[in-house]
């Protein structure tokens, strides 16, 4: 192919161009010299809502338990949770958010009144993990709080006064009932979610209501001594931009810090959900491409962002994400307890390369969800645990956190279906603060290793390690049985010569690559 050089066009872009021009399939140009925008570490923040056996049964089974538990806490699951070393923990919903009152949850477990999950199975609940239970939880893990407030049903003056109990220093009746519950110091926690998805289950309202609303309850979600609230605003569903339109021209940009968007990956419908583990080529590939769909929301939702926020200063909160499969056979339909397999670590995969992509106007996401529920990262029976394929990706990833997203540009072969194309290769690329390049990729063609040629400009590659989740088949799976059929292992079929470094990425695999 000819390449045409203008006249006054760098170096570099004229090295790019020929390269571009001239290369095979499966080359990728990394430049470790070009970047600054930081890939903020709440990306990978995680969601643990009371549904199904997420917070009773998985995170918390009380201090009464014959399961081996800390104050409460399942040892187990605590312990897997701190490995992962998340940086922010979404709590308590979710739909439950906007039937929850934080009231009922506070003081001696004994005298706290139950409730029944109107949203998850209709189960009673006996409030004995309430505000202390998880800001206890949050601290033993190191994940910073994010409480989402009851804006459904709740009140102005309920999310006011929980406020006022979580953060207070100072002699006020909420600020005194909190020491009296054994909390002398305030919590100062700063991420504050104003209601949940109220234009469905948070309390059907219109766009133009719910701004409305957003603004009386965000006014009365005060901030207090240095602490300042990070206040989210429940933003769309999915391709709902009429909705994202409306709160950024209807809400003062001094009034938010950031603006929340929803989607889940299926396969079928919502009112016919596909198996989580029995699935054939061609929906594997379906799926994986309505993973990456992800990207066309975050573009057009920052596009109508950008046009009232230019300096992109509201943050998109993608707080719910992951796939949605039919419940496993014979259970509870409202608990969505779900496998997970190695589709779900590449969906994982495509899906925190988009969010590191879009850093500049993405600024946290929460995995839906964390134990036992949808693309969960713990499954748990009565005495037992496992991890599965989307947990190794997250701990796998897990240098991207606060990196400089670095520039690249990939050349990859595609992998078909029907009339259907994707990408063989999904990459993201970035620079930690000791200035190791890490480079993720995911292969998702079920059964074809690809040798990847790595160009590497900007830096002087003296070592390369490297780490990797595969699996025998595209639908292999972690069972309490067989706890290790995928997991995360070390890699070695790379070399590196000067600046240029060969992978034989092999098929079906999520690669973590560091190079120094």
């Amino acid at each position: 192919m000819k390449t045409i050089v203008f006249k006054g066009i760098t170096a570099l872009a004229a090295f790019l161009i020929s390269f571009i021009s001239t290369a095979q399939t499966n080359r990728l140009i990394v430049n470790a010299d070009q970047g600054s925008v930081i890939i903020n570490k709440h990306i990978y923040g995680h969601f643990a809502e009371h549904l199904g056996r997420n917070i009773y049964g998985g995170i918390w089974v009380g201090p009464d338990s014959k399961i081996p538990n800390e104050e409460g806490y399942r040892l187990d699951v605590m312990k897997a949770i701190q490995k992962l070393e998340i940086p922010n923990l979404r709590w308590p919903g979710g739909c439950f958010a906007d039937e929850y009152h934080w009231t009922d949850g506070i003081g001696n477990p004994k005298d706290r009144p139950t409730m029944i999950n109107t949203h998850w199975g209709g189960v009673v609940e006996d409030n004995s993990f309430g505000t202390h239970e998880f800001m206890n939880f949050a601290k033993k893990i190191g994940a910073e709080p994010y409480i989402t407030g009851n804006v459904g049903s709740g009140s102005v003056d309920e999310m006011s006064k929980w406020i006022e109990y979580i953060n207070f220093d100072g002699v006020s009746p909420m600020s005194n009932l909190r020491k009296r519950n054994g909390q002398d110091e305030p919590w100062n926690i700063k991420y504050w979610g104003v209601g949940n998805e109220n234009w469905g289950c948070g309390g059907n309202m219109t766009a133009e209501y719910y701004a409305n609303e957003y603004r009386r309850y965000a006014t009365y979600a005060r901030d207090y001594g240095a602490n300042k609230l990070y206040k989210i605003a429940g933003g769309a569903n999915s391709n709902d931009y009429n909705w994202t339109e409306v709160l950024m021209k209807n809400i003062p940009l001094n009034m938010m810090d950031g603006l929340s968007v929803h989607y889940y990956t299926m396969t079928g419908s919502w009112t016919d959900k596909k198996s989580a583990t029995v699935f054939d080529r061609e929906t594997y590939l379906e799926t994986l491409r309505k993973a990456a769909g992800i990207e066309e929301l975050i573009e057009r939702h920052g596009a109508i962002m950008d046009q009232y926020d230019p300096e992109k200063r509201i943050g998109m909160i993608v707080d719910e994400w992951g796939t949605w499969y039919q419940v496993e056979p014979g259970t509870n339909p409202g608990f969505l307890y779900q496998q997970n397999t190695m589709r779900d670590a590449h969906v994982a995969a495509i899906s925190l390369n988009i969010f590191n992509k879009h850093a500049d106007r993405v600024h946290m996401a929460n995995l839906a969800q964390t134990v036992n529920v949808l693309q969960a990262i713990i499954l748990t029976n009565d005495t037992d645990m496992i991890l599965t394929p989307t947990y190794h990706v997250f701990d796998l990833y897990k240098p991207h956190k606060d990196a400089t997203l670095l520039s690249h540009h990939l050349v990859t072969e595609e992998v078909s279906y029907g009339k259907e194309k994707l990408e063989a290769l999904n990459v993201s690329t970035s620079k930690s603060p000791d200035g190791t390049v890490n480079i993720s990729i995911a292969n998702i063609h079920p059964d074809k290793k690809i040798d990847l040629d790595v160009v590497l400009r900007g830096i002087s590659a003296k070592s390369v390690t490297a780490e990797y989740v595969t699996a025998p088949s595209i639908d292999s799976y972690n069972t309490f049985e067989k706890k290790e059929v995928v997991k995360k292992a070390a890699f070695k079929d790379f070399k590196l010569d000067k600046d240029n470094l060969k992978i034989a990425v092999p098929a079906n695999s999520v690669l973590m690559v560091r190079v120094k």
